[in-house]
């Protein structure tokens, strides 16, 4: 199953997406008011919503897609976790004992087909096609063995970086990696049950049509299993907690001489079987 949030006649809500065809389940939950609560309840299992089927009540091409979880308690992000984005540093480091952990504010990301904002201050904003886990179950300390009952499904993110901003502190990115509406994440959910995320998947970033990046998680340095069981560790993972697993080689940063993104570039990042997140690059209005 596929869920979504959405904007449409003034007003934000959920639905389950069949086909191109949307069934608006804010509308039918009244009492719930978003798809992290909705994933709260746990009702995103519920054979009900395949019962909807049919009963559609717009397009895809009719509402606004906002980030799959809109309102996330915690937006967790990974650094550096495949094998070939690592050796792209070039500094003869060996693979990482423990992952890099940082965090993005929710301002930072816009939804599907929304325009990421290239902020006045910088000529370095960058692309980063990366997969979503998004947690369906609270827990900590969790066994590896036991992750998969944690996670709901998966999305896709492109976590932009502002990358001279990544450089303004010794031991944190956290300046380059918040700026408002950088990222964004979409176009919707795909329950595990539909997506198994411990199989392999592939992610692919295109700029303009040009293929960039290309790369599968069975070459992470951090499986999903160990990422999950080691944020759990020290977090509290909550309902829709959003976990943004790692980008591999070619960043635009990585490119001789860079290719940093720049208004009216098309960026594209594709997952199969979850779909493509598709965003237009615009220069942000002060």
């Amino acid at each position: 199953m596929k869920y979504l949030s959405f904007a449409v006649e003034g007003r934000s809500s959920f639905g389950a997406v069949f086909g191109s065809q949307i069934v608006d389940l804010g509308a039918r939950f009244t009492e719930v008011r978003d798809l992290r609560e909705f994933i709260q309840i746990n009702a995103y299992e519920q054979p009900l919503v395949d019962k909807l089927a049919g009963n559609s009540d717009y397009n895809l091409d009719e509402v606004d897609f906002l980030p799959t979880i809109p309102n996330p308690e915690k937006i967790v992000c990974i650094g550096v976790n495949y094998a070939n984005r690592n050796a792209e540093y070039k500094d003869g480091s060996e693979e990482p004992e423990y992952p890099s952990v940082f965090m993005r504010s929710r301002e930072s990301l816009v939804g599907h087909r929304e325009a990421i904002l290239d902020p006045p201050e910088s000529d370095q904003l960058d692309y980063e096609g990366e997969i979503v886990l998004v947690i369906g179950k609270e827990g900590r300390r969790i066994p590896e063995s036991e992750v998969h009952h944690y996670v709901a499904g998966t999305s896709v993110m492109n976590e932009g970086s502002v990358r001279d901003y990544l450089r303004h502190a010794k031991f944190n990115v956290t300046q380059g990696k918040n700026f408002e509406k950088s990222g964004s994440l979409g176009p919707w959910m795909v329950t595990a049950d539909e997506l198994n995320p411990f199989d392999e998947m592939q992610v692919i970033t295109r700029v303009n049509g040009d293929e960039r990046q290309n790369d599968v998680t069975t070459n992470l340095m951090f499986p999903f299993r160990y990422l999950v069981s080691y944020l759990s560790t020290f977090f509290r993972l909550k309902p829709g907690d959003v976990i943004a697993t790692g980008t591999p080689n070619g960043a635009g940063a990585r490119y001789d001489p860079p290719l940093f993104l720049k208004p009216q570039d098309r960026v594209e990042v594709e997952v199969p079987g979850i779909g493509i997140l598709e965003n237009s690059i615009v220069n942000e209005e002060v």
